[in-house]
C-alpha cells in the first residue's frame, strides 16, 4: 500500500471532497484508511452504568485508498506516488517533484 499511518492526504471523492487530514489508521485487508476529523458518522453508544444516559457520538469512518491523494512533504501538493529501488531498499517518491517521501 502506498499510504502509511501519519501521512497527510487530500480527499478526492466523497462528502468531504477537497479537505485534507492526517491518516490515523490503515486497514490493509480492504485497502481502506481512517482520516482524523474527516468522513464522520454518528454512532449510538449505550449507557455503561445504571443512571447514565446513552448518547450519539461522531466517529471517523474508513475511506477507500482510491478516493484520496497523498500530499507531498516537500512540494506540499497532492500527487501520485511512485516507487524506486535504491540498492535493496524500496523508496516512495512524489511523481511531481521526484522527492523521496
Amino acid at each position: 500500500m502506498f499510504i502509511k499511518k501519519g501521512d497527510k492526504v487530500l480527499i478526492v471523492k466523497g462528502k468531504d471532497r477537497g479537505k485534507s487530514g492526517k491518516v490515523i489508521n490503515v486497514l490493509e485487508k480492504g485497502s481502506r484508511l481512517v482520516i482524523e476529523g474527516l468522513n464522520l458518522i454518528k454512532r449510538s453508544v449505550k449507557a455503561k452504568k445504571q443512571g447514565e444516559k446513552g448518547q450519539m457520538v461522531t466517529v471517523p469512518a474508513s475511506l477507500n485508498t482510491s478516493n484520496v491523494k497523498l500530499i507531498c512533504r516537500v512540494c506540499n501538493k497532492p500527487a501520485r506516488v511512485g516507487f524506486r529501488l535504491i540498492g535493496f531498499k524500496k523508496e516512495r517518491f512524489c511523481k511531481k517533484c521526484k522527492a523521496a517521501n
